[in-house]
């Protein structure tokens, strides 16, 4: 997963060296101009202070000009170092919102990284200890940590605190692993000491019961049902009823395959909210369903609010566009990723390794 990404990030590190590195040799002489001319300013007017040191910036190629004092560019000069100009990041940056578009990365969040670049990297001084790489690689690590990051807390520490039973529901639309994800949770709540009951909420499709079923058997875990067609609400309830009659710490309720605009199932999520009270409802999409995925994630968000997502066949998604745009949009965090078909192939979501994973550096790449 994110080796779309990954390339797409490297190409813009390389980009941007080579804009900024292309430099360094006009920047040299530059600076012996402005010693030249400071040392002349300094015996013509012994008595004034020196000028203080500006940047400005605006919007025509004019006003954006980086304007750096002489001493940071003697700064500069001194340590073998580069400033990064905004002349440097135009073509990279517009390469990159491009790339980052069509490796699925929503609009408005590739947009919010470019910002968070920019207003990181212009002005930067680069000094001789340093790579240009190193800088970029700083830069990009905010930039997307900014991004993916929305709203993340320590989901273990969360179960591990809260008042038992946990009730989670679980929603998103048909066919894209919902029912094995939630086995996936009741194995991974097992490894994490906690005891787990199964509810099947999607009382309309036909064999669902047979589904969870296999899994609840598997997992050697108990499972509330009812008959096909009954009230989603009401097996939910009865699972709560179980948890609490029988000390299990947590209850896993699956719902019906929807979409937001389906009126009558948005209608059963608001009653189980209603009776039930959840302390989370979960959102569960394809990976690889990528901006679709984010639409979906947010239309669900403003349906029947959610509490966070989860992504399954993340190894199956070359690009990651998904994962790194649904938090933001939602302001909801991911909180785990479905990475194949077995009861343990599911993964933290974890923003700063995905980070290192996504800036490490590509030696056939280089």
């Amino acid at each position: 997963m994110f080796e779309g990404l990954k390339e797409t990030l490297d190409r813009f590190k390389d980009d941007v060296e080579e804009q900024a590195e292309s430099v360094e040799g006009d920047a040299e002489a530059d600076t012996d101009v402005d010693r030249s001319e400071h040392e002349q300013a300094d015996a013509s007017a012994p008595d004034q202070a020196a000028p203080e040191e500006t940047e400005t910036g605006g919007e025509n190629d004019t006003d954006r000009e980086v304007s750096v004092g002489f001493g940071k560019r003697a700064k500069a000069f001194a340590t073998g170092g580069v400033i990064i100009q905004p002349e440097h990041l135009d073509e990279p940056l517009e390469t990159l919102e491009l790339s980052l578009l069509s490796s699925d990365v929503e609009m408005g969040v590739a947009e919010e990284i470019l910002s968070g670049l920019r207003e990181n990297l212009e002005g930067t001084v680069r000094a001789q200890v340093q790579s240009t790489d190193m800088v970029l690689e700083s830069a990009l690590k905010e930039a997307l940590l900014d991004v993916i990051s929305v709203g993340q807390f320590d989901f273990d520490e969360h179960v591990a605190e809260a008042d038992k039973p946990l009730v989670m529901v679980f929603t998103g639309v048909n066919g894209v692993g919902k029912t094995t994800t939630i086995a996936k949770l009741a194995r991974y709540f097992e490894r994490q000491g906690h005891s787990s009951v199964l509810a099947n909420g999607d009382t309309y499709r036909a064999g669902a019961n047979e589904q969870l079923r296999e899994h609840a058997e598997a997992l050697d875990t108990k499972l509330i049902t009812h008959e096909q067609g009954g009230d989603p609400t009401a097996v939910i309830y009865d699972a709560v009823e179980y948890a609490r009659a029988h000390d299990i710490d947590v209850v896993l309720g699956d719902t019906a395959g929807r979409l937001h605009t389906s009126n009558d199932l948005m209608a059963q999520l608001e009653k189980i909210d209603r009776v039930v009270d959840p302390d989370m409802t979960l959102f569960v999409d394809e990976a690889v369903a990528g901006q679709d995925a984010v639409q979906r994630a947010s239309e669900f968000d403003d349906a029947a609010e959610i509490n966070g997502t989860i992504l399954t066949k993340a190894d199956a998604d070359p690009q990651g566009g998904a994962a790194i745009s649904i938090a933001h949009v939602t302001g909801k965090p991911i909180l785990f990723l479905g990475v194949g078909q077995e009861y343990d192939d599911l993964e933290r979501f974890d923003p700063e390794a995905i980070t290192d994973h996504l800036l490490e550096v590509d030696s056939e790449h280089r």
